[in-house]
């Protein structure tokens, strides 16, 4: 099977330059069977991804200790579920799956719009057959996963050979989040390839109006859901299992997958502003293309090693390769913007300050500001070691320092922007929309302040989540409750009625109340606490409202690896309330060490205890437990954005209009009389 991927991967890279290459020339003779010729080829360079990749894991799944990968990265203890995940573990295999999921994504559009928008369709086949060339470049040239294990004899000549077992998965990765979270976090990079197409392929072409957005908002959300999701499981796996207490410390590789988030985010707004008022083109052209470079300048920090994190791979030899590609789609970017910037005129001006336009351009360089901010501080050490030779690092209090007041703003907006009007909003309409919302907010942070919450940016955070749930309950409520004066449903009903008619307007609210929720949970972070102490058996440690008593240790033998758990009771107000086993894994395999952690979940709290090892003085174990307020609240509104971008994703539901006629009087009526009356019934096709 290492022959046959190999192979496929080949001749998938033969197909993508054709399709590349044999694209150009469809541009320009604009014959049908060319145009046709190099859709299926590169549909076939999907396909022959696809087999690359399902055999890579055969191998794995078959223990093939012959190959490089195979052997670095697995072991014959490995659990099946587990060997999905060594896929992506590793330089190599991360790299073809970027390119599996890319194909995934290519294979829809073109299968999609296989006889639809010819005039526009040959140009995105070129960019993403362009993208499909780079990365099976890499797979190909650079770093294939299909390297066989050879050692070189007497005579010079390598000989081939297989070892008895592999060297094991890292622990950090045998984590079921995983096996989840990559493919999301890939899924949201590859997917913004998609509107990158279609933009700077609709800038080539001059494709008239508004339509690529049309075409591409699906793709874009979809794109967007993913990288929301990845960077949710990622905080979640990191709070999870490395034990720190935290779930976001502004690594240069969790910052790198928000860069791409936050210009995403600012096009999915700002999009809206040229649907309807065909205004800010060349400003959503321009951050679609950031978008992308940004998700590529992700996956060069992740790979390349000029950054140092937990979650990045050593140094390699694909660095130049990435910084070349993104020197390639700067240059064509600029180019096709250059010759063609005369097709992005705005056709209307701003009117208002006091208006939707306005909030979504505030919204937007809020967005950018925080971007520019965290790739900023990423990318400093890097810098400053290039200009002074000194490598120096921020640190988490630069970005929140910078990015809290910025992040307080746009949720501000969040509850403002879609109550203004389009154009110029009334004083009557501000009092009459926002009167309710900021009344309960300051009630809600009056209430908040009674409670102890006195951390500035925290009050403030409560009393803004506040306004912008009530600004979103009570666009839900106007609308339900006209819908159930026509109907007599329920509120309930009603409004699942309201947001199943307008799937975009609603599904955006949904979204809106899970950044509250993610919010709320982000508020609480001013009120950590942590203790630490040696425990013997029996002794106790206090931490809040919860006492932890320590009543002993045990072993716990795996298949792959060998865990020491600490046995801890809580109690709390003097009351038993459950066990907690937090762990130390021991892998034999890379004589490496994991934790696991346990946890206590409630809305208003997380008890986190960690067992922190054994203390070098006293050979005691270390338990180390941390009170973080609110931060299941952070996963539900994780949850909820997913949720509502699902929801937006859906159809509208049309309403129309259905005649009934009223009842028949008794008497026979004339035989041209008119009824006397008509209901107007509403329904749904």
């Amino acid at each position: 099977m290492d022959v046959f991927g190999s192979f496929a991967l080949l001749l998938a890279f033969v197909c993508a330059v054709y399709a590349f290459v044999g694209g150009i020339a469809a541009i320009v003779t604009r014959h049908p069977l060319l145009v046709k010729s190099t859709r299926q080829a590169g549909m076939a360079t999907c396909c022959l991804i696809f087999f690359a990749t399902f055999s890579l894991e055969y191998l794995f799944f078959t223990d093939n200790f012959s190959i490089a990968y195979v052997v670095s990265h697995s072991n014959r203890d490995l659990s099946s579920f587990y060997k999905i995940a060594a896929l992506w573990s590793g330089m190599e295999g991360s790299l073809l799956f970027w390119s599996f999921l890319l194909a995934i994504y290519v294979l829809s559009v073109l299968v999609t719009y296989r006889n639809k928008n010819g005039e526009l369709m040959p140009y995105v086949g070129v960019v993403m057959a362009g993208v499909q060339i780079f990365f099976l470049t890499l797979n190909n040239f650079v770093e294939s996963p299909f390297k066989a294990l050879a050692v070189p004899a007497a005579d010079g000549v390598m000989n081939f050979v297989a070892r008895a077992d592999g060297n094991g998965l890292n622990p950090l990765l045998q984590y079921p989040e995983m096996v989840i979270h990559p493919p999301n976090l890939y899924s949201g990079y590859t997917g913004f390839t998609i509107p990158f197409a279609f933009a700077l392929g609709a800038l080539l072409a001059r494709y008239p109006g508004e339509k690529w957005i049309h075409l591409t908002r699906k793709w874009t959300m979809i794109a967007w859901m993913f990288q929301s999701l990845g960077i949710m499981l990622g905080a979640h796996w990191a709070y999870a299992v490395l034990g720190w207490g935290g779930y976001w410390g502004w690594d240069p590789v969790e910052n790198a997958s928000l860069l791409p988030w936050l210009t995403g985010t600012a096009f999915l707004h700002s999009v809206m502003m040229q649907e309807k008022r065909g205004m800010m083109k060349v400003w959503n052209v321009w951050l679609v293309f950031c978008t992308f470079l940004l998700c590529i300048l992700g996956t060069f920090l992740t790979r390349s090693g000029v950054v140092s994190s937990v979650h990045a791979f050593a140094r390699s030899q694909t660095s130049s390769w990435f910084v070349g590609f993104m020197g390639v789609i700067l240059l064509v970017c600029f180019g096709a913007y250059l010759k063609n910037r005369d097709y992005l005129k705005s056709e209307n001006q701003l009117d208002s300050v006091i208006s939707r336009e306005s909030s979504f351009l505030f919204n937007n360089l809020l967005f950018v500001v925080a971007c520019v901010a965290v790739l900023s501080g990423t990318l400093f050490p890097v810098f400053s070691e290039w200009f002074t030779g000194d490598r120096i690092s921020v640190g988490a209090p630069y970005f929140n320092r910078v990015n809290i007041p910025i992040g307080l703003l746009i949720l501000f907006l969040t509850g403002v922007g879609p109550l203004l009007a389009w154009r110029k909003t009334s004083t009557e309409s501000l009092k009459r929309n926002f009167g309710w919302p900021l009344a309960i907010g300051i009630a809600s942070g009056t209430i908040a302040f009674g409670f102890g919450f006195r951390e500035y940016f925290s009050l403030v955070c409560l009393i803004l989540c506040a306004f912008v749930a009530t600004t979103i309950l009570l666009e839900f409520y106007r609308g339900s409750k006209v819908i159930r004066a026509r109907s007599g449903a329920s509120f309930a009903a009603s409004a699942i009625d309201l947001t199943m008619r307008n799937t975009r307007r609603y599904g955006g609210y949904v979204v809106h109340m899970g950044m509250v929720f993610v919010f709320i949970g982000l508020a609480g972070a001013a009120f950590n606490r942590n203790v630490q102490k040696d425990m013997q058996v029996g002794q106790t440690m206090q931490i809040g409202p919860y006492t932890m008593v320590m009543q002993g240790m045990d072993t716990k033998p795996e298949r792959n690896y060998t865990g020491q758990r600490m046995l801890v009771e809580v109690l709390r107000d003097n009351k038993p309330l459950m066990m907690l086993y937090p762990e130390k894994r021991h892998f034999e395999t890379t004589e490496e060490t994991g934790t696991m952690v346990a946890i206590y979940s409630t809305l208003k709290e997380d008890l986190y205890v960690v067992y922190a090892g054994t203390s070098p003085d006293t050979q005691l174990p270390v338990l180390h437990a941390y009170l973080n307020p609110l931060v299941k609240w952070i996963w539900f509104g994780g949850v909820t954005v997913v949720f509502g971008t699902l929801v937006a994703l859906l159809p509208n539901r049309r309403s129309v209009l259905v005649l009934a006629g009223a009842p028949q009087p008794a008497t026979q009526p004339l035989p041209h009389a008119v009824p006397s009356s008509a209901a107007l019934r509403e329904g749904h096709d």
